[in-house]
């Protein structure tokens, strides 16, 4: 019997290389005085990573101060 774990990683991954099979063309990326060339699987990829950090990073903050805003809470009860 085939783990479900093992089946859901060989399905993201069989996916995740016919993704980057079908987005190999090259753009060209301009942001302010900045000019790229990236492949478009690349460009996506990055983009994914770059709003997983910030979104991570920031629920890491949002915890971080409302567990020292009940710190000062039960201070001051």
């Amino acid at each position: 019997m085939i783990n479900s774990r093992l089946a859901l990683v060989l399905v993201l991954s069989s996916m995740a290389v016919i993704f980057i099979a079908q987005n190999v063309a090259v753009v060209e990326v301009r942001f302010l005085f900045w000019r790229a060339s990236i492949s478009s699987a690349l460009l996506i990829f990055f983009a994914l990573l770059l709003g997983l950090v910030l979104g991570w990073s920031t629920h890491v903050y949002l915890l971080y101060r409302r567990s020292k805003n009940e710190l000062i809470f039960y201070r001051r009860t």
